[in-house]
């Protein structure tokens, strides 16, 4: 085996203490999606949009890798061949981990986006939508995260890694997000053996050959164990 391909979503960060769409009470539940991660949104309430995301910067900064991140990172550093992680996560608790071959297919809380010129740049903790882009100069500053309706990041590099792909693991996913929840599917079909690590079975569970289900903290690493073994 000499390419892992390896998908995140909120469920491996979840144990950090960063809440998912379906958390009660936390801070999804306080906004509707269409208001807070559309283009559209953004355009009816600029203001709004940043108040969120500035709130979910301010949380991701005081939270740390926990150990599922932290074994990815081992194996991207001692597995022989190569890993590639694709995650669906906006925070940067991989590359905080030690992973280094990270594409953030739906962008980052860490990132400023001008959605005039198309400009990006290092988020400040706090941005706001009188911000003007350092290049163009236009108040159209938004966050660089990847909306509903919106192309994920990094098509031109998942796709070719999903066809050479020998193993595709989905790691704290909830299947029903596209294209992701489309991979495990696309490359079983083109030989690779798919593995399941979730904390329940996920909306394409049956695109699995394989599953391990519990907490992310603990079965990743044991998965990654018997990897390196």
């Amino acid at each position: 085996m000499e390419k892992i391909v390896i998908l995140t979503g909120a469920g491996i960060s979840e144990e950090s203490g960063l809440g998912t769409f379906r958390d009660a009470g936390g801070i999804w539940a306080r906004h509707a999606v269409e208001d807070v991660a559309t283009p559209e949104g953004f355009a009816r309430n600029p203001d709004l949009v940043h108040r969120f995301y500035n709130a979910r910067r301010a949380k991701a900064v005081g939270v740390v890798p926990n150990a599922a991140h932290l074994a990815l990172a081992r194996l991207e550093a001692e597995f022989s061949g190569d890993v590639l992680v694709i995650t669906q996560n906006v925070d940067d608790l991989h590359e905080r981990a030690g992973s280094r071959n990270v594409i953030h297919m739906h962008g980052a809380l860490n990132g400023a986006l001008c959605h005039e010129c198309g400009h990006h740049w290092a988020a400040p903790l706090e941005m706001h939508s009188q911000d003007a882009c350092p290049v163009c100069h236009a108040q159209a500053t938004r966050p660089n995260v990847v909306w509903f309706g919106e192309t994920p990041y990094g098509m031109d590099v998942i796709d070719p890694a999903l066809a050479a792909a020998d193993m595709f693991v989905a790691i704290g996913t909830s299947g029903n997000v596209y294209p992701a929840a489309a991979y495990a599917q696309h490359a079983g079909r083109l030989g690779a053996l798919t593995v399941e690590l979730n904390l329940e079975p996920s909306a394409n569970s049956r695109d699995f050959a394989e599953h391990c289900f519990g907490q992310a903290s603990e079965i990743v690493p044991t998965w990654v164990e018997g990897i390196l073994d």
